[in-house]
């Protein structure tokens, strides 16, 4: 890596312009004309995307405007002694020295660790002032590279590296630079931990974590950091963290795994405050230590994570699914309450086919507009609100808008479990595992759904995670994210989902259909039937055994169209009562118990009110996915109660879909209503019987 800096990039005091912005396209003009740059323009632009969200300036008139970017296909510095000086957002004034660090968008994690040993480097004096002392372009080089381990220092080295050895070797030591190095012992001294991050993980992350070690050093106090970086990162030790007083959150993105330091006092600031002032920041994190009432750190530790020492396998497992759930919730809440709207605006009669098979609304949408509204009665919205043409053609919009989200949660689910396991290469095949979950019936396979999307995403990322951690030649790894680990996680993890998985699964949906069929037809098992739909309706919340109840409830209704108090009527109301008791249930549970949910949760609970109101049942799955063991036996039993009290009081149903928006359809409203209150009310009961036996969810954090 002896090129990471060449003569051809270093500038002696030159004037590169008046403003940071001249400075930066200078800088990149730079790279491009000694040939390292494959686009100078898109260089450039990626640079000051990253100056925008905050300034490159550090103290001691240093500037390291920086970006990862598709414009360099190797990692290249550049460095210019400035004259005049330039201002780069600092607060003690402009800068002298500026290097601009172009990382590669796919570079490999021994290039991004030349890059953090640089910028680690730049909040030593002793370096910069050797910077400031060099004569020429070799010299720099050459204390760069000495800075970097690139190459040795020997009797042949500038005498500027050679100043700058004596000097960081002495500072090393815990003297100053000429000095004596006095030992010091870490026993009764007080401790530290950090975690510092910055959107890049380039520059600014290594420098806070330089900057925290040495101003600790001066504090007599120990400190271990975690730098969540793109050079990749090694997580503090539970034991580390345990015995810490104080923990500092220096960083401009969020805190991976952040649970992890529930309960310590904080401080918290951006990336660039310990560069800036890290004195200040550990006199602060003492101070905090030392008071009670100090900010702290949300959430508590589990005494099962405490007695192993790390995080417990349920905690791991738990935080995965919850991971997947918060990406999912945007999708459920916006598609459910478009779907709900749609119906509000023209009619249940929007979810049906018409006689071609076209959906009611894809039919308006395509052969209708504003200026050619549909015309209601030949399509048979006879509950389009005020049988208008114009709210028809909205509703449809809606509908389509509101299935078009809906088609994503499966796949968001799987993809972000995929991410929480393995990063970012988990999340490609994660998807593909989640759409194909859904999508196998397209091959003439039976979909796995909701399940079929957490087993996907699971096992998209444990076989990403163990791909990643192959280890390959030098050439192949610039392969690995975009080809290798994407293609074969993608071909094991797909093989397993259709050969596996899809066959059992539908042989087993068949054989539910064939029961379902025959206590249909028995009236003296209709409770029964109302209890058992129930159970299928709430156990996978929109997978193969909600979609077989539905379907057969559906169905049903479509051949007793005519009929006044048919059983399939019966049917049709004791499923969609179902379906909406899971998140109605976890909706109230949240309401009268928020302290037993998660921050998620709680958000999802809002939603969750609206959702299950429209016969949106899987509004209900953030909190299935997130703690699968207590919450769905609980909307199981709410679910049944609701089926049972349906079929017992003979609630009838002649619309398919729509929640109390399709009130006007429903035969015994007064039935309807308690069936569909008690079974909420048994549902939210479970749920808070069985959270407060166990260890609350409130302290899960996500990836």
């Amino acid at each position: 890596m002896s090129d990471l800096i060449t003569t051809d990039l270093v500038r002696l005091d030159v004037d590169l312009g008046s403003d940071k912005l001249n400075v930066i396209r200078a800088l990149a003009d730079v790279v491009g004309s000694a040939g390292r740059a494959t686009d100078t323009a898109q260089l450039v632009e990626d640079v000051l995307a990253r100056e925008a969200t905050s300034s490159t300036g550090l103290p001691g008139g240093i500037a390291i405007p920086h970006c990862r970017t598709a414009g360099v296909e190797e990692p290249t510095l550049v460095f210019a002694r400035l004259s005049p000086k330039v201002d780069f957002g600092s607060k003690d004034g402009p800068a002298d020295l500026a290097f601009l660090i172009a990382a590669p968008a796919g570079g490999d994690a021994t290039h991004l660790q030349l890059l953090t040993k640089l910028a680690r480097a730049l909040v030593k004096p002793a370096f910069t002032d050797s910077l400031r002392a060099a004569e020429t372009p070799q010299e720099i080089v050459g204390l760069v590279e000495h800075e970097l381990g690139v190459t040795p220092v020997g009797a042949s080295a500038p005498a500027a590296t050679k100043a700058a050895t004596a000097a960081t070797t002495a500072e090393a030591a815990g003297a100053p630079a000429g000095g004596t190095a006095t030992a010091t012992t870490s026993g009764g001294r007080r401790s530290l931990v950090a975690v510092t991050a910055c959107p890049t993980g380039i520059a600014h992350t290594y420098m806070a974590a330089e900057a925290l070690e040495a101003a600790a050093a001066r504090a007599d106090v120990d400190i271990s950091v975690e730098t969540q970086g793109s050079a990749g990162s090694t997580p503090l030790h539970f034991n580390t963290i345990a015995a810490a007083s104080a923990v500092i959150f220096a960083v401009d993105v969020g805190v991976r795994d952040r649970h992890r330091f529930a309960g310590k006092p904080v401080v918290s600031s951006g990336v660039k405050r310990p560069i800036d002032d890290a004195d200040a920041m550990i006199a602060e994190a003492l101070r905090y230590a030392d008071d009670p009432h100090a900010p702290k750190v949300e959430g508590t530790v589990s005494a099962a994570e405490e007695s192993a020492g790390g995080e417990n396998w349920g905690h791991h497992v738990r935080r995965i699914l919850m991971t997947g759930v918060s990406y999912m919730i945007p999708f459920v809440a916006a598609g459910g309450l478009l779907i709900a709207l749609g119906f509000l605006f023209a009619g249940y009669e929007i979810a049906l086919p018409q006689s071609d098979g076209t959906g009611t609304a894809n039919a308006i949408v395509v052969h209708n507009n504003l200026f050619n509204l549909p015309d209601t009665s030949s399509l048979g919205l006879d509950h389009a609100l005020f049988g208008s043409g114009f709210f028809a053609y909205i509703g449809a919009v809606l509908f389509v808008l509101g299935a078009t989200a809906f088609k994503f949660l499966v796949p968001a689910l799987a993809g972000y479990i995929a991410f929480a396991i393995a990063d970012r290469p988990g999340i490609a095949p994660g998807f593909v595992m989640g759409a194909l979950a859904v999508d196998l019936a397209g091959f003439g396979l039976p979909q796995t759904g909701f399940l079929g999307g957490i087993v996907g995403g699971v096992l998209a990322g444990f076989v990403a995670l163990w791909i990643t951690r192959w280890k390959v030649s030098t050439w192949a790894r610039g392969l690995m994210p975009v080809l290798v680990i994407p293609l074969l996680t993608t071909l094991i993890s797909g093989i397993f989902m259709v050969v596996v998985l899809s066959k059992p699964l539908g042989k087993l949906m068949d054989e539910l259909t064939k029961g379902l069929n025959n206590m249909s037809n028995n009236s003296s098992l209709s409770i029964l039937l109302g209890v058992i739909l129930g159970l299928m309706m709430a156990f996978d919340m929109g997978g193969p055994l909600n979609k077989v109840a539905y379907a057969f409830a559906t169905t049903g209704l479509a051949a007793a169209a005519t009929a006044t108090d048919a059983p399939q009527l019966k049917v049709m109301a004791a499923v969609m009562i179902a379906g909406m008791v899971p998140p109605l249930g976890l909706a109230l549970a949240t309401t009268v118990r928020p302290g037993l949910f998660s921050l998620p949760e709680r958000e999802s609970g809002k939603a969750a009110w609206a959702l299950g109101a429209s016969f949106i049942t899987e509004g209900a799955i953030p909190f299935a996915a997130a703690d699968p063991l207590r919450v769905v036996p609980s909307i199981m039993a709410g679910s049944a109660v609701a089926g049972g009290l349906a079929m017992a009081m003979d609630v009838t149903l002649r619309a398919p879909h729509g929640g109390i928006f399709v009130l006007f359809a429903v035969g015994h409203t007064f039935g309807f209503l308690i069936a569909l209150a008690v079974g909420t009310i048994v549902a939210a009961a479970c749920v808070v019987a069985l959270k407060s036996m166990g260890e609350s969810d409130a302290d899960l954090e996500l990836v």
